[in-house]
């Protein structure tokens, strides 16, 4: 059927569902048709329900939509459709900084206006978006008599899947996963949750721009196979108009595509929200852990050499960072982490000499007292970011009061970093001044290979994370060719790449160059090879310069690395940094060579067990 047509007759069947308060199916697809989701105002069971095709197969079935009010009759059966309103939408826009220069968003909306049959005639917005790259939805309350103001105390929003899939689940932040069969997820599964639908069909349930709601976990749903519901931390008071954060399915047909299309998140949150960005600069840090003024000079000068942008001060610098009696706003070295003396002032000033910033650890414990007199202080030392130490997460009060921490640092020039179990959701297209946040298992817990394998195809689609590399420690448990590798796996914009190391570990080995080159934002990437727990390839580009960082878990494998994405016809120059025999490299066990590449070269890894193996390709002049 010619396609005009075929929107031609759609749009009439919408509109004759509308006019009649049918509960017919009424479907949207995605620009290029691969995509489909389907709304039923009042399915077999008399709910509100949805589901999702992806090239011609059911990934989606017939899923309940639907919330809980407090003191109210729940929200979402008996509905019927007053009008439907689509809209495409199709532009691309740049981030302050992030893994891509520029990012497509293209997609086609439908507002579905609802409204009860009966008393006492509740009117519901569902509103769904087709993307190439998956589908979301929310729930909009417009302004109306009688939600004045309402307790969501449960939403169900589910996710009911064909057939007993294998899924990717954690169930804390900075948990480790495991695989297992969709029938044998417990609650309180964290969000994006990875399924593979079949081998060539993956699939991510996730959260979009949670700002001042409850956060959003999975839960399996009694007597329903493989049926997923989304479960609140808290419930969640709200004031008509109202609108809740999206909920999204992401697809693609490997699970590198999940990584390589997963700006989705940042396309469903508000553009930027600040004027001028020209003070939000990602960089390369080192963690000072001596908490002395010669250790944070000696810490810049590092900056200095290693091409690190800044150094940060962690716990004990203020005082015991869980004591309530310790305060922010004072220099008062915890005598537990450290004798002093440190004359934080005097670091600062040597380090803005030098051309280095100064970031600073404060405990949430300070952060909830003291933040209107922390921010502007710490501002007016000269430093230029705060990690926010074991915020408070879940609940709707501490999700909105993150937010506004976010927001007034903004207002006082300050990059946020968020220390522990907070998740990202997109915020910082909005608020770009939140540069990073954990939320992720990393070198702090001494990671398996293997679960730094899963960790790009899982938690890197939501967001950066803070992975805290490690490099001299022996309690790594991976190669350093590993750990090299991971600064090109892991995004972050305030990339720590030394957490238990100190200045005065280092000698001359040459494979720490790859450090000094890296940078910590992107243009472009692209995912070569990958299998979720056994290995990673991810390859990113900076201006005309290319970094390939390669993770492999658990056994010696040899991967094959195509550089078509290199610029055809043109000539590069390839530092390629590998795991070495046990007689060849310096003490870190990393050998270095070159050789010239073009797009037709076909590199062969040869990867160690729990090893690794990073390459940095620039042009030939």
């Amino acid at each position: 059927m010619h396609g005009s047509l075929r929107r031609f007759l759609a749009l009439s069947s919408l509109l004759f569902a509308a006019a009649t308060g049918s509960a017919e199916p009424i479907e949207i697809a995605s620009p290029d048709n691969s995509l489909t989701v389907s709304v039923t105002p009042s399915d077999a069971t008399g709910n509100l329900s949805y589901s999702l095709r992806y090239q011609d197969m059911v990934v989606v079935s017939d899923s309940r939509l639907g919330l809980e009010l407090k003191d109210m009759p729940p929200l979402g059966a008996g509905l019927a459709v007053e009008d439907v309103v689509r809209r495409e939408h199709a532009q691309t826009w740049e981030p302050v900084y992030g893994q891509w220069a520029r990012i497509p968003d293209n997609y086609h909306e439908m507002c579905v206006h609802l409204r009860e049959g009966k008393a006492p005639g509740r009117r519901l917005t569902l509103t769904v978006r087709a993307y190439d790259e998956g589908m979301a939805f929310r729930y909009e309350f417009p302004e109306q008599a009688g939600l004045d103001a309402f307790v969501i105390r449960r939403e169900h929003s589910q996710f009911r899947f064909t057939a007993n899939h294998r899924a990717w689940a954690v169930y804390s932040a900075q948990g480790e996963y495991e695989a297992v069969p969709l029938n044998a997820l417990k609650p309180d599964c964290e969000r994006p949750l990875v399924i593979e639908v079949r081998p060539d069909l993956f699939v991510a349930v996730g959260e979009a721009a949670l700002v001042d709601y409850a956060r959003m976990r999975l839960a399996p749903v009694r007597r329903e196979d493989y049926t997923l519901e989304s479960q609140l931390a808290s419930p969640v008071k709200a004031t008509a108009p109202f609108t809740t954060p999206w909920r999204t399915v992401a697809v693609g047909n490997s699970p590198g595509q999940l990584i390589e299309r997963s700006y989705l998140t940042l396309n469903l949150n508000a553009p930027c929200a600040i004027a001028d960005t020209s003070w939000i600069k990602p960089g390369k840090v080192i963690r000072e852990v001596t908490l002395t003024t010669e250790g944070g000079r000696a810490c810049v000068d590092f900056a200095v050499a290693r091409n690190l942008q800044y150094i940060e001060f962690d716990a004990g610098w203020y005082g015991h960072e869980y004591d309530d009696s310790s305060d922010a706003t004072t220099v008062t070295v915890d005598p537990k982490r450290s004798k002093g003396p440190l004359d934080l002032p005097a670091v600062i000033r040597y380090a803005e000499s030098k051309n280095i910033g100064v970031l600073l650890y404060v405990n949430r414990r300070a952060l909830e007292r003291q933040l209107d007199e922390i921010l502007p202080l710490l501002a007016s030392w000269g430093v230029k970011g705060v990690k926010y130490g074991f915020v408070q997460v879940g609940s709707q009060e501490w999700t909105a009061w993150l937010h506004r921490a976010v927001r007034k640092a903004a207002e006082h020039r300050l990059m946020v970093d968020v220390h522990d179990e907070y998740r990202p959701t997109g915020y910082s297209r909005t608020y770009p001044n939140l540069m990073t946040q954990e939320g992720i298992h990393g070198d702090e817990c001494m990671p398996t290979a293997e679960n730094n394998a899963v960790l790009p195809f899982t938690r890197g689609l939501c967001g950066a994370g803070d992975h805290t590399i490690c490099w001299y420690t022996d309690r790594v448990k991976n190669t350093w060719a590993h750990q090299l590798a991971q600064s090109v796996v892991f995004y972050s914009p305030l990339q720590f790449l030394y957490w238990y190391d100190q200045p005065k570990q280092f000698g001359d080995e040459p494979a720490a160059d790859f450090f000094r080159h890296v940078p910590a934002v992107w243009d472009d990437l692209r995912v070569v090879n990958g299998a979720i727990g056994e290995y990673v390839t991810l390859a990113r580009r900076d201006g005309d310069a290319w970094y390939l960082g390669t993770l492999n878990a658990v056994k010696q494998r040899t991967l094959a690395i195509p550089l078509d994405f290199l610029e055809p016809g043109r000539t590069y120059q390839a530092e390629v940094y590998a795991d070495a025999a046990p007689q060849g490299g310096d003490r870190t066990g990393v050998t270095i060579h070159k050789l010239r590449v073009d797009a037709a070269t076909l590199l062969d890894a040869n990867l160690a067990a729990n090893g690794g193996h990073a390459i940095r390709i620039t042009p030939v002049k």
